[in-house]
């Protein structure tokens, strides 16, 4: 299980990134907002904590944000805000549960146990819909969207799509691509990943929106907001 947790308070994520990893959990930090949203919207994470109170952006916009690109990652919110009030705002943003600080941490273990077991359990041999930003690919169908906007692409070029998607922020040389498309031994042209991607870019690509697909000259490709 994957977990994002954003909290500008450095000895906080510190301790509990080494508790949760010990629990076995894999753990991305985050400490301040920017950083917190941008990571919440390239990765596919199974729960997010995040603090109320955020440089830059607060987690109640965090949260907010998120449920408006409709993910549903449960979000788990550690604040010293205690009031009533507070819990229902925090609760009406999108937030699953709420916790005030400071906290037992068998408290936060159980709620953390508790909200990843709400996710429903998905067959290894059913495909999951792919998000990035406002891009969603469907593999259960084989559909694209960008902004609610159907996109028709070709089998390779889902293929590809899928892969990027599945490596986001990564650097995928041109090998490592034509080796995943082509992983038979009757392969086309090594120029066939190029004008694959040249296709792709011309699909998923919509003018006024950030581009996603980025050449690192020399090396390969680079799938993000970079």
């Amino acid at each position: 299980m994957k977990i994002l947790l954003v909290d500008d308070e450095v000895e906080l994520t510190d301790s509990l990134s080494k508790i949760l990893s010990y629990e076995g959990y894999q753990i991305d930090i985050a400490h301040e907002g920017y950083k917190g949203i941008e990571l919440a919207l390239q990765n596919n994470y199974d729960l997010l904590i995040l603090d109320w109170m955020l440089p830059g952006k607060s987690g109640l916009e965090i949260c907010q944000e998120l449920r408006d690109h409709s993910l549903t990652t449960p979000v788990l919110f550690l604040t010293a805000k205690d009031t009533i009030d507070d819990r229902v705002i925090g609760l009406d943003a999108g937030a699953d549960d709420y916790l005030i600080k400071p906290f037992e941490l068998r408290e936060l273990l159980a709620r953390v146990r508790a909200l990843l077991r709400r996710i429903p359990t998905i067959e290894h041999n059913v495909p999951e819909k792919l998000k990035f930003g406002n891009l969603e690919l469907d593999q259960d169908n084989q559909l694209v969207y960008r902004s609610g906007k159907a996109i028709e692409l070709s089998e390779k070029e889902l293929e590809l799509l899928e892969y990027f998607m599945s490596n986001s922020g990564q650097l995928l040389t041109h090998e490592e691509i034509y080796n995943h498309l082509w992983k038979n031994n009757s392969k086309p042209s090594s120029n066939v990943v190029a004008a694959l991607i040249r296709l792709l870019r011309r699909k998923v690509e919509v003018k006024g929106e950030p581009n996603l697909i980025h050449t690192v000259y020399g090396k390969g490709y680079r799938f993000g907001d970079c």
